[in-house]
Parts: C-alpha cells; structure tokens; sequence
C-alpha cells in the first residue's frame, strides 16, 4: 500500500488506505522535470530507503523500515558535480550540504525516499524526504511533509512495499 500524495481542491493531502492527512510539497510545486534548487517536488512513484530520526528528540520509530539514529554531523551533498551528491556525508564536507541535525523539528524524523539514487544523477536533484512539516504546513524546500503525528502513523503501519507516490497537481 502506497502513501498517495495528490492536490484536491487546491490542497495537498496524503492517503494512505483509509486515512487522509494534509501535507506539504515543495514551494516550487510538483514537476516531472525535478532539477537542483528548483524547490520543486518530483512526481512519480518513490521507494523508501531509510528511516533516520533524532534520538535526543524522538523514540525510535515503530516501522519495518531500516532505521537509524541521526548523528549530529550527519549531511547530505547537495553539490551535483560532487562523487557524493544526493548521498549521505559527514560533517564539516568540502562540497555543499545540507545539514540534518537542525534546531526545528522538521528533520526530527527523515524518511529517505529513493529518487535519484541508484543511479544518482547530477543535478536531478537531491534530498528528497518524506519528513515532518511546519505545524502551518508551509511548503518545503522539496520534499513532502506530514504532521509529526501522521508521519509517525504512517510508519507504524506501512508495510516494507510500501512507496510514496507524488501524483502532479
């Protein structure tokens, strides 16, 4: 069963089974054409790799994903002529990044979603998450964000198949 994320009536939600939870997407709307820096979220069908979440912060997710405390130099290159791009680093990194250990809640829980990965490539864009949203739903930088609850919901229930599909508006 896939987390289906769609625009309705010019909101965006995620269903998944019964449940219907509002969202964020990215502010640059959702594109088949996901470049770097675009703010854009990619639409298509995405798988989930991991689950990484901030212990200080949060229990371990109940999830049959694989999952794995945040470190605080934890990174992910967002530089697409770097060899690391759109991959996990280790912070201080001579290329760019971004930071996942963050004072706000967002990144308290990130499921990595698989797009552009395997194979990554340069400048098809790079962290792209399923992760908390801004208790006002703000747009994000390109992911996808549920309320902390929802978020956590999802995981408990969905099982390993389960991949996060990213309808265009």
């Amino acid at each position: 069963m896939d987390l289906e994320v769609s625009c309705k009536e010019g909101r965006w939600q995620a269903r998944f089974g019964e449940q219907v939870w509002p969202c964020a997407v990215g502010r640059g709307g959702v594109r088949e054409d996901k470049t770097e820096g675009d703010h854009a979220t990619p639409a298509g069908r995405w798988p989930i790799r991991r689950v990484l979440y901030r212990a200080d912060r949060l229990q371990r997710p109940e999830t049959a994903f694989p999952c794995d405390p945040l470190q605080p130099d934890d990174g992910w290159c967002d530089t697409p002529a770097d060899p690391q791009y759109n991959r996990l680093v280790r912070l201080p990194y001579p290329a760019g990044h971004e930071r996942l250990w963050r004072d706000e809640e967002v990144y308290d829980c990130i499921v990595v979603l698989g797009y552009n990965d395997r194979p990554v490539r340069a400048g098809a864009g790079s962290a792209i998450f399923l992760h908390i949203a801004r208790r006002d739903l703000a747009p994000t930088e390109g992911c996808v964000a549920l309320l902390r609850g929802h978020l956590l919901e999802f995981l408990r229930a969905a099982p390993r198949s389960s991949r996060v599909r990213v309808a265009l508006a």
